[in-house]
């Protein structure tokens, strides 16, 4: 027979199908596949001892009473945390969420209500090397300032609504006009609040870089790392090179979500300058290219999970540095994301544990502990919320004395041979 080139014609339309579900049924299916591949896929064949065939018959009445996807997460929840283990995500699916939600537009600021409008108490800041993560506010042209007061959104006061932002529902990314005391009116798009969020995470990391800086008469860097993906890398050239010659350098891992890019940073880490190059003018260079030859050390704290543990973990065992903080996450076996069910939502199970050599001979690391530092240093709430960051205070200082005590200046190069034939040695 001739090959079939046009199949138009035996098109199959599936616009039309439609398909019974019963929920019920469903979700009782997704409840035993979740269950089916924690059994499957988990890193421990024995389920750490618990008999997980009695967990499926213990938890599976309550599917029964599940009115809502939402609520069948919250049972597999229960059901996976009888492994007593992290990184068991749970979430998504059919969970019918809303279009309609609408967005705030966000100024990038702090506000306080007066009797003339909405003062501006702080405007987030961000490293002016990227200025399309700035402020809507921080826009050279307008020349607002930190101190300034708000009156009107669209030609609307600001105290004719109980909040200001009443006035910018629905805004995020629109034009609106608003008008400041003293300085006239100004056309500006809001931001969203995810965007205002990443905002915020940016003023505080550029404030501990700016403090490390002023702290250290310049000596000392300043490079954090919010989590451990591709995305990360770029954030880690960005940040790291520019400082490569500083006597010591903060890495800072607090906040950090992971991710699997810790053995490429401890990498470079880990390179050492065996010689230097000199032209004649410039300043010398060495080989490894990069090579950081200063002092190290490590923030983390009780934000710090996943693969900024393992890091942490690297840090430590190849003797980067010490590690000042509190204790972390404590989530160390791994997971992938291939453990999605029939309505696309997930149920992970954790499949790689991780263990090394102690001193108590070879254990398990991490999970459930967490990763202790060297140093403890707890910031306390209080001092937080007034700007205080006791933590990279212990850090600049701890790098301070290492340098006082070795400077780790680049040797300065030798005179230069005398090859003419007059001296004798030719």
């Amino acid at each position: 027979t001739s090959p079939v080139s046009d199949l138009s014609k035996n098109r199959l339309d599936l616009s039309g199908w439609k398909f019974s579900i019963d929920p019920r049924e469903d979700w009782k299916q997704i409840y035993t596949d979740a269950w089916r591949m924690e059994r499957d896929y988990f890193y421990d064949a024995g389920m750490h001892g618990v008999d997980w065939d009695k967990m499926h018959e213990k938890y599976l009445p309550l599917v029964d009473r599940v009115t809502t996807r939402n609520e069948l997460s919250d049972v597999i929840g229960e059901l996976i945390g009888e492994l007593s283990v992290l990184h068991t995500s749970v979430r998504g699916g059919d969970t019918r969420d809303g279009d309609d939600n609408i967005q705030f537009g966000m100024l990038g600021g702090l506000f306080s209500k007066t009797n003339q409008g909405y003062k501006i108490d702080y405007i987030f800041q961000s490293d002016p090397d990227y200025p399309d993560e700035k402020s809507p506010l921080s826009h050279p042209a307008f020349g607002i300032q930190e101190g300034d007061v708000i009156t009107h959104i669209d030609g609307t006061s600001v105290l004719e609504v109980e909040d200001m932002q009443v006035l910018l529902r629905d805004k995020a990314g629109k034009q609106v006009r608003i008008s400041v005391a003293g300085k006239g009116d100004f056309i500006l798009k809001p931001m969203s609040s995810g965007q205002e969020s990443n905002l915020r995470y940016n003023d505080w990391e550029y404030t501990r870089r700016l403090e490390t800086e002023a702290k250290s008469d310049g000596e000392i860097g300043y490079v954090h790392l919010r989590a451990m993906t591709s995305g990360d890398i770029g954030q880690w050239y960005r940040d790291f090179y520019p400082q490569f010659k500083k006597k010591g350098l903060v890495i800072d891992v607090r906040h950090n979500r992971g991710g699997n890019i810790d053995s490429f940073i401890l990498e470079k880490l880990m390179r050492e300058a065996f010689f230097y190059w000199k032209s004649r003018t410039g300043e010398p260079y060495w080989n490894m290219n990069y090579a950081y030859r200063g002092h190290l050390v490590l923030l983390v704290d009780e934000f710090t999970a996943s693969d900024g543990e393992a890091f942490a973990e690297g840090f430590r065992r190849l003797g980067l540095g010490k590690a000042i903080g509190a204790r972390t996450w404590g989530g160390e076996v791994w997971l992938s994301g291939v453990n999605t069910l029939s309505d696309n939502g997930i149920a992970r199970a954790p499949m790689n544990g991780v263990y090394g050599e102690t001193e108590n001979g070879v254990e398990w690391l991490i999970e459930g502990v967490g990763f202790i530092p060297d140093i403890e240093v707890i910031n306390l709430p209080k001092a937080t919320f007034e700007g205080k960051d006791a933590q990279l205070d212990a850090a600049i200082e701890h790098l301070k004395e290492l340098i006082k005590k070795d400077p780790r200046e680049v040797p300065a190069p030798p005179a230069y041979p005398d090859l003419s034939f007059k001296n004798g040695k030719n």
